[in-house]
């Protein structure tokens, strides 16, 4: 029935919503408050748009914009877990599956399986556009940090290391990018903002 389609979809769009109320650790550039997860997708796909020509095969754009949209959805219901907090890392899946379940059934059946899909596949990364996605989940918090002094990497005793395996999507899907992110991080255990070991 049409109208019961049009109200899932309301249902699910004023549901998303609830996105720009989940913080993350990550400041803004001028470090006047904590970004959002909706601000976060959004940034992530204007970043995709402008830095598609760095991706080794040519990707589908708009399969990766679609999946940006979607990716962090979960986070509604799970919560951002912030990249270097293993404890809640350990439940971090588990936590994202179980939102998943509930958010993208509000959808019509048809479309509730077309976005869920985009969702596992950014979280598979096994794709061309899943691993061009992923890169772009690592590149934008990378520079939100990088220009904002260190921004969520101070006061939290992170090393060279770590940083370096957060952001290896960046070297197999950006390789002519990942330069640029090691001499980043490099700057920033020279500051002392990382740990160099």
């Amino acid at each position: 029935m049409a109208d019961d389609r049009l109200t899932r979809q309301i249902a699910f769009l004023v549901e998303a919503d609830k996105l720009k109320a989940v913080l993350r650790r990550t400041a803004l550039i001028d470090g006047s408050r904590q970004e959002n997860s909706a601000e976060h997708s959004w940034h992530l796909a204007l970043a995709a748009v402008v830095m598609a020509e760095y991706a080794p095969a040519p990707v589908n754009l708009a399969r990766v914009l679609e999946m940006l949209a979607v990716h962090d959805l979960v986070e509604i219901d799970a919560g951002d877990t912030f990249a270097y907090d293993t404890q809640n890392s350990a439940t971090k899946a588990d936590r994202e599956h179980v939102a998943a379940e509930r958010i993208f059934a509000m959808l019509p059946p048809d479309q509730a399986a077309r976005l869920r899909a985009f969702w596992e596949e950014f979280e598979e990364q096994a794709t061309a556009e899943s691993k061009f996605a992923n890169a772009m989940d690592r590149l934008q918090p990378l520079l939100q940090n990088a220009f904002s002094g260190g921004g969520s990497w101070c006061n939290q005793n992170l090393t060279r290391a770590q940083v370096l395996k957060r952001m290896a999507p960046i070297e197999g899907a950006m390789p002519a990018v990942w330069p640029m992110i090691v001499d980043t991080i490099e700057s920033f255990c020279a500051s002392g903002v990382l740990k160099s070991s």
